[in-house]
């Protein structure tokens, strides 16, 4: 059995508000919309975005990454596992994290729920 790889410098790892908020939360935004149905569910809100930006910066701790893609501008991650939220329950998704070339910091991409690939 393999040791598990973090997601590296994940301590640096960057949510922007603007993601989390214009995006990941936004019942209006085209793609986001859905997602932010998912994440209300579980008590994440636009008052409380930082629990959620949070949330996904904890996630790249304790999971391993599940996937890595090399591409001409970096390195994109993806990684597995339950997360905790507002109102204490523990949905399984997936967060997709980027690394420009040249760079240290991970920055937040996507976050989705894994329903029934397992």
């Amino acid at each position: 059995m393999g040791i598990a790889v973090r997601l590296p410098h994940h301590e640096l790892a960057l949510t922007p508000r603007e993601k989390i908020v214009d995006y990941l939360l936004s019942a209006t935004h085209s793609q986001g919309r859905h997602k932010a149905a998912f994440f209300a569910e579980f008590g994440f809100s636009m008052e409380n975005w930082e629990k959620l930006a949070d949330s996904l910066k904890q996630h790249t701790e304790d999971h391993p990454v599940v996937k890595v893609e090399s591409t001409n501008f970096g390195t994109r991650y993806v990684v597995e596992g339950i997360m905790e939220t507002p109102d204490g329950r523990f949905p399984c998704i997936r967060t997709v994290w980027f690394v420009a070339e040249g760079e240290q910091n991970p920055r937040f991409v996507t976050s989705y729920p894994i329903r029934g690939e397992r």
